[in-house]
């Protein structure tokens, strides 16, 4: 609309443009003011025919060569005359070959002038006019660069981005987040080139071969990779090579027996190994056993934490669909004042997406920078604990409330611990994100953290909810970090959680003053 108001056109020569400049507004205009005969050209827009027929009662086709009357002939904006049967057909032709479709141009060999999608309405069949649609919806998401289709499987909803948002990760309409740069699942704070190598690295084959050379050794004869599955170092390789062979030192069987150690020890390996003759390839076998039992450690902690936050999202939504209409029956309270175990369980599934990337970043971090891996290991620990202590409260202590029988005196004392449990977790995992994009650079040159960014790492009151952003978190010292301004309260150092003074142990974590 705003196209065809401003340059005076149809809505069909306005979609012919937008199509063709990729959906952009600006663009059109620019290049339209700029020289509306080249765009004309160059897109198809004819002011007037090429040929006419002013008076013809009859007309030949261009492609058949049959004379028909002029009611069943039909033209593009260019003129040249073509039956209904062979228009249909040429047009069927061409959505049934994709998207290409879009930008069809008259039959004439010669000619191209522009089929706008007037014609098509008139002249394909429904089936056809449908495919028309879908690649007209298509093009305008695929060819836009502000919009783009959700990934996640049998979802059909497609993104508008905002620019300027300050973040990559969007949240479509089905609830499923991605990142708007690769469209991967969102990932912050980790860069999309880590979470391309780590993608790639959990699906390649190099796994194996680390794996295969890590636990396996090759038969002398054969060199096929075996694993030894007994306890005596008598090897037997599977038919039909059947070569019998020591694990340890690689020679033939019929060379062993008590003199060189018997089944469980090989004295000729021990000799061989002092004598430096094995340590070569004793050292690739170590260097992968140790590479593959690094990547285990990451993989296993960022599988285990993809399947927690799969299974938070499910209570999740049991406890939106079912558990909150029953709890609020129980305990007498209207719905809008139990939100406060939504938002628990909202900051539990993000936190998992936020920690499980964690370990991918961790995997990828230069063992040589000990200083920065120390950090990262205390924030990412830090918070760690702080999200296991949530998730044991959503998940555990509620159940107790969920199975009463009536309300609960202490269901207040619930509300406030859960509610602070959410807010200091928030925390951990803002400073976490927080150092994280930044590079780790809170880290100073020599390799020790300064004494702000100590305080930082602590998270801040909670009482001051997600005031872990603000500047009012950071003091001038690590022990001044742990007293906040209101002397009615202190600081719990192990969870930052805001007690009252009279508490002598942490409301939170239990842990005393």
């Amino acid at each position: 609309m705003r196209i065809s108001t401003v340059l005076s056109i149809s809505k069909v020569a306005a979609s012919i443009l937008l199509r063709y400049y990729n959906w952009s507004v600006s663009k059109v205009h620019d290049e339209w003011f700029a020289d509306e005969e080249k765009v004309r050209r160059s897109v198809g827009l004819l002011e007037k025919p090429v040929v006419e027929y002013p008076n013809a009662r009859e007309l030949t086709c261009g492609i058949c060569f049959e004379t028909y009357p002029f009611d069943r002939i039909h033209t593009a904006a260019c003129g040249h005359p073509f039956c209904s049967s062979c228009w249909a057909g040429y047009i069927s032709t061409a959505i049934n070959d994709g998207p290409g479709c879009l930008m069809l141009r008259c039959p004439d060999p010669s000619c191209g002038a522009v089929v706008g999608q007037d014609m098509i309405n008139v002249l394909a069949s429904d089936e056809d006019k449908e495919k028309y649609s879908r690649y007209f919806i298509r093009s305008y998401i695929e060819d836009n660069r502000k919009t783009k289709w959700c990934p996640f499987p049998g979802c059909d909803y497609a993104v508008d981005f905002i620019v300027g948002s300050g973040s990559y990760d969007v949240t479509c309409r089905c609830s499923y987040s991605f990142c708007w740069n690769c469209t991967e699942e969102a990932h912050r704070p980790v860069d999309c080139g880590t979470v391309a190598k780590w993608i790639l690295k959990n699906s390649a084959e190099s796994e194996n071969m680390n794996w295969i050379l890590a636990n396996s050794k090759p038969c002398p004869k054969c060199k096929r990779p075996i694993e030894k599955n007994q306890g005596c170092m008598h090897i037997t390789c599977t038919p039909p090579c059947k070569f019998e062979f020591c694990w340890l030192c690689l020679g033939a069987w019929s060379d062993h027996g008590e003199r060189t150690g018997g089944f469980y020890a090989c004295n000729r390996y021990e000799t061989a190994k002092q004598e430096g003759v094995y340590d070569e390839a004793e050292k690739r076998r170590e260097m992968a056993k140790n590479s593959l039992e690094r990547y285990t450690h990451y993989y296993e902690r960022w599988a285990t934490n993809q399947s927690s936050r799969q299974k938070a999202l499910a209570d999740l939504q049991q406890m939106q669909t079912v558990h909150l209409e029953k709890l609020s029956d129980i305990q007498c309270q209207p719905e809008s004042q139990l939100k406060f175990i939504t938002e628990a369980w909202l900051q539990i599934v993000e936190c998992r997406r936020v920690l499980k990337w964690t370990y991918a970043y961790g995997y990828y971090l230069s063992e040589h920078e000990h200083a920065k891996r120390l950090f990262f290991e205390y924030l990412q620990g830090e918070a760690e604990a702080g999200l296991e202590r949530l998730h044991q409260c959503a998940e555990k202590e509620l159940q107790v409330y969920l199975n009463a029988e009536g309300p609960s005196k202490d269901f207040n004392e619930f509300r406030t611990k859960l509610a602070g449990l959410t807010s200091v977790t928030r925390n951990y995992f803002e400073n976490l994100v927080r150092a994280l994009e930044n590079g780790l650079s809170d880290v100073d040159s020599h390799g020790a953290c300064s004494r702000t960014t100590s305080s930082k790492s602590l998270g801040g009151g909670s009482s001051k909810g997600r005031g872990g952003r603000g500047k009012g978190t950071t003091s001038k010292s690590s022990s001044s970090s742990r007293n906040i301004d209101d002397s009615s309260h202190w600081s719990c150092e192990h969870c930052t959680f805001a007690n009252v003074k009279s508490a002598t142990i942490c409301q939170i974590c239990h842990k005393r003053r």
